[in-house]
C-alpha cells in the first residue's frame, strides 16, 4: 500500500499539465468547434490567458486522493492476483492480470471519484474565479448539485477504467513476463513495459474517458441541454448529434501523452518501492 500510495502520487503530478489540456480538449463546446485543438495551442492558450500556474490548477485534489486511492489499487492488484496464482516464478497468467487490475480500478476509483471531479472542475476555463482552493470547489458542488454530483459519472469511469486496467496489466504483465521471466526487480523492464502497456490502454479507452469528462463538468456548463446529461448513454447522443464519431476521440493525443510517461513513471516508482520494501522483510528490519 505505500509502494502504491508513492507510485500514484508521481504518477499523476509529473504530467498533470498536460492533463489539463486534455480536460479542456474534451469538454463538449455550445460553439461549432473545441476551444482548445492541440497541445501547444492549449499550453500558450492557458498560460498566456490565466498564467502558468493554471495548467496546475486542481492538482491539490489529486495529491490528496491519488495517495489512499493507489494504495488501495495497488493492495487489491496484489491480493488478487496471489489468490489467482499470478505470482509463480517462470509462469504467466493473462487471466489472472486481467482479473486483478479490474477489481483494483473498481476498489480505487470508489475512493478517487469525488477528487477527480473535483479536478476537472478546477481545470475548466474561469475556475479560478469561481473556486479559491479543492475545499472551496468540493464545498460548491455539494451546495448546488448534492452528494450525487461527486458519483454521476462512477459509472461511467468504470466503464473506461476497467477496461483500461484490465488492458494496461495484461500488457504489462505480458511484456514483463517476455522481458525479465525471472521477475526480479528490472527498473528498464518496468519503464518500457509500462509505457508500452499504458499507451495502448489509454488510445482504446478514449471515448469513455471524453464521456467521463462531460459528466464531471457539467455543473459548470452554461449549455442547458448539457447540465442534464446524466448518464452515460445521454452523454454518447449529446455528443455524437453535436460533434460526430470524431468528438469520441477528442484529446486522444494529450490522453497517450500523458499516460505512456505517468503509467512508466507508475510502475516503475511502485516496483522500485515494493523491491526496498522486500528487501526490508528479508533482511529482517
Amino acid at each position: 500500500m505505500a509502494a502504491g500510495a508513492f507510485a500514484g502520487i508521481a504518477e499523476h503530478t509529473v504530467m498533470y499539465p498536460i492533463d489539463a489540456i486534455k480536460t479542456r480538449m474534451q469538454i463538449l463546446s455550445p460553439s461549432s468547434g473545441p476551444a482548445y485543438t492541440s497541445l501547444i495551442q492549449g499550453t500558450y492558450r492557458m498560460a498566456v490567458g490565466e498564467g502558468v500556474l493554471s495548467l496546475w490548477r486542481g492538482m491539490s485534489s489529486v495529491v490528496v486522493g491519488a495517495g489512499p486511492a493507489h494504495a488501495v489499487y495497488f493492495a487489491t492488484y496484489e491480493a488478487v492476483k496471489h489468490v489467482m496464482g499470478g505470482n509463480k516464478v517462470g509462469t504467466h497468467h493473462p487471466l489472472a492480470a486481467a482479473t486483478s487490475g479490474a477489481c483494483a480500478t473498481i476498489a480505487s476509483d470508489a475512493l478517487m471519484n469525488p477528487f477527480d471531479v473535483i479536478k476537472q472542475r478546477m481545470q475548466i476555463e474561469g475556475s479560478g474565479k469561481m473556486y479559491r482552493s479543492m475545499l472551496d470547489c468540493a464545498k460548491y458542488v455539494y451546495r448546488n448539485e448534492g452528494v450525487a454530483a461527486f458519483y454521476v459519472s462512477y459509472p461511467t469511469t468504470l466503464s473506461m477504467t476497467v477496461p483500461f486496467t484490465a488492458l494496461q496489466f495484461l500488457a504489462y504483465e505480458s511484456i514483463s513476463t517476455v522481458m525479465n521471466p525471472t521477475k526480479k526487480y528490472d527498473p528498464v523492464t518496468h519503464c518500457l513495459a509500462g509505457a508500452v502497456a499504458g499507451g495502448v490502454a489509454a488510445g482504446l479507452t478514449t471515448p469513455m474517458d471524453v464521456i467521463k469528462t462531460m459528466l464531471q463538468t457539467r455543473g459548470s456548463a452554461s449549455d442547458a441541454e448539457l447540465r442534464s446529461v446524466n448518464s452515460f448513454i445521454a452523454g454518447c447522443r449529446l455528443l455524437h448529434a453535436r460533434e460526430g464519431f470524431r468528438g469520441f476521440f477528442k484529446g486522444i493525443r494529450p490522453r497517450v501523452v500523458t499516460t505512456m510517461p505517468s503509467t512508466a513513471i507508475c510502475w516503475s516508482a511502485y516496483e522500485a518501492s515494493k523491491a526496498y520494501f522486500i528487501r526490508r522483510n528479508d533482511s529482517g528490519l
